[in-house]
């Protein structure tokens, strides 16, 4: 186990800080990549650093084709000591210069005053304080300080904030709430986290995503600033991704679907569904199921609605939080028959639907009778044994199967059965192949999943000519409950 390390001298401070800027800018680059690979309407067409000519959100600059553009100011800190609060955000620069929120609130007029709307962001390791009054009210989902910042009177603790930042800013309150409306308060993203996010478009973009091609892409930033090249355009990105060896496969149009938590590239997906407030639960591991009035009805038709909203889209990425059931649902949605290939990132690592294998992993395949019916239950076991707890399930809730096939990997279920892609392709072929040959004579399927989230969207994307499948999700110690149905 490593130790503390020692505190960082000013110039490791410093380096620190350029690497955490490198790394959003290349994020930025690889949405420049990705739009113009999948043919975005109105794609990202340059990535400026430190430029000169946007104010003081100079730091990364995204423009488009057309507005609005997106400007980012990026603020790294070597430890937690100063939160993000109105405090350091209204306090004069260490020389007696202007706030953080002055100068951004310079630039904001700067950007906008031809009329072109303009999305600007702080990007910072640094916490939000939960004790300010505005910033508290931060929308995790949207991360604006709107719609709460803009609530309470005069006399309340936000309307005294807001009155504050305001005269700090040198704006009106009607104008602070304007800017407001488009800055975007990405807060708490240490490095750990903005690597994760990064992987993950470099994912979306057909890129490795691996530590050395992450590292590859911040280096190539770095050498441009240093070279004197603030300004990188298409071309220019290319060639780093050709020279550097850093493809790994086709530019992908992502789908973003939350249920546990929210998803960190909503914002880039072509079509995004946010369910994280409509499933209960504290936490992302107590969410299991909708909260009424929401419905598993209601989440279906959202997701059977993916395709229509994709044009002519066949490479998708699935990013997001999903238990089991959706996931499955959404690979159902994307089916391998209509032509599309999708892929989501386990475990840090791209799994494919078009994973090369040499031959489907045929699962072993034991049965049990049940007698209740004339439909046939399916367990598919892969991380964790669940059998006993289907079978009482379906007695109990007098499920009308005639018997239950339990499939596993030919090693049995562990949470490691699956070492990658390929073998994850390969055992969803298998999977679904002993499913089509069990399910012979039934006109039903009641499938239950124990398995890693990226098999249930891989097995989904492949359940063709099985039978009509109900899929049931797990709901711990409560049991099941029926989640989807699903043609096949």
């Amino acid at each position: 186990m490593t130790g503390p390390l020692p505190v960082p001298s000013p110039s490791g401070a410093r380096i620190a800080g350029d690497r955490y800027q490198w790394l959003v800018a290349w994020q930025a680059c690889l949405t420049v990549l990705r739009d113009a690979d999948t043919g975005a309407t109105n794609p990202a067409v340059s990535v400026g650093v430190e430029v000169d000519d946007a104010g003081n959100v100079d730091d990364v600059v995204t423009r488009r084709r057309r507005p609005p553009h997106s400007y980012k100011q990026v603020k790294y800190a070597v430890d937690s000591r100063s939160p993000v609060n109105g405090g350091y955000l209204t306090a004069a620069s260490r020389t007696g210069g202007p706030s953080i929120l002055q100068k951004i609130a310079t630039a904001f007029r700067q950007i906008t005053r031809g009329g072109d709307p303009a999305e600007l962001a702080i990007i910072t390791n640094r916490a939000p304080d939960p004790a300010d009054p505005l910033i508290s009210g931060r929308d995790a989902r949207t991360r604006l300080l709107l719609p709460r910042a803009s609530q309470g009177g005069p006399g309340s603790a936000r309307g005294k904030a807001r009155a504050a930042w305001a005269r700090a800013a040198g704006l009106t309150e009607t104008e602070l709430l304007e800017l407001l409306a488009v800055l975007d308060f990405d807060l708490a993203r240490d490095r750990m986290h903005l690597e994760e996010t990064v992987k993950l478009t470099i994912f979306a973009a057909g890129l490795r995503s691996d530590d050395l091609a992450l590292a590859a892409g911040a280096d190539w930033v770095a050498e441009q600033v240093v070279a004197g090249r603030r300004d990188l355009d298409l071309d220019a990105i290319q060639h780093a991704v050709s020279s550097r060896a850093l493809r790994a496969g086709p530019a992908r149009t992502i789908v973003s679907i939350a249920t546990l938590s929210p998803d960190r590239l909503a914002g880039q997906a072509a079509y995004a569904l946010d369910w994280v407030d409509r499933f209960d639960g504290p936490d992302a591991y107590a969410k299991r199921h909708p909260k009424a009035p929401a419905t598993w009805q209601q989440l279906q038709a959202d997701i059977e609605d993916i395709p229509n909203r994709l044009g002519a889209a066949s490479h998708v990425a699935i990013t997001g939080s999903l238990r089991l059931a959706p996931a499955f649902t959404v690979g159902a949605a994307l089916r391998m028959v209509t032509g599309t290939d999708i892929a989501v990132m386990q475990r840090g690592t791209p799994w494919p639907s078009d994973a090369p294998y040499t031959t489907p992993i045929a699962p072993t395949s034991t049965e049990y009778h049940i007698g209740q019916g004339a439909d046939l239950a399916i367990v598919i076991e892969v991380a964790t044994a669940i059998t006993a707890d289907v079978q009482t399930f379906l007695k109990d809730q007098h499920i009308p199967a005639a018997r239950l096939v339990v499939l596993r990997p030919p090693g049995g279920p562990r949470d490691n059965a699956i070492a990658g892609p390929e073998q994850a392709c390969a055992l969803a072929v298998g999977l679904r192949d002993a499913a089509r040959l069990a399910a012979r004579g039934h006109s039903r399927v009641h499938l239950f999943l124990a398995a890693p989230m990226g098999l249930a969207l891989l097995l989904g994307h492949r359940w063709n000519r099985v039978a009509l499948t109900t899929v049931y999700e797990d709901l711990s110690a409560l049991g099941y409950e029926v989640a989807f149905t699903v043609s096949a």
